[in-house]
């Protein structure tokens, strides 16, 4: 499947900014990454942030759906990642309250990760 750099590039304008963003071929799409985070896919041409327990109830709100791809035998698997409001989808600042969201909840997500692997399970005797 071919990727579009034309949304790659459209998207990468409108985030502007919010500072460098590094993208990167995945998943058939982009992932979009600053400091060495994932806070974003593109996908089919859609934008994709990253949500969390604390975030996805404004993206929910905000009438943002979830990405969802076939996991195979009629099992659909939701992913942490909504898309923005459609009325900010064009407008650079607009969008950035909810890319900086989508920045916090990867920043959690990665500080939860790093927090579980310094728990030391006790050695048995």
């Amino acid at each position: 499947m071919a990727r579009s750099s034309s949304s790659l590039d459209d998207t990468l304008e409108l985030l502007k900014p919010f500072g460098p963003v590094h993208a990167r071929a995945m998943f058939g799409g982009w992932g979009l990454f600053q400091a060495g985070r994932m806070f974003g896919l593109i996908l089919d041409g859609r934008l994709y942030l990253k949500t969390d327990d604390t975030s996805r109830a404004a993206f929910e709100a905000a009438g943002g759906e979830p990405f969802v791809y076939d996991g195979g035998k009629g099992r659909q698997v939701t992913l942490s990642y909504w898309t923005p409001p459609a009325e900010v989808a064009d407008d650079a600042h607009a969008l950035l309250p909810w890319v900086r969201r989508a920045a916090e909840a990867a920043l959690r997500v990665a500080n939860q990760k790093a927090a579980r692997k310094t728990v030391r399970r006790p050695k048995r005797a």
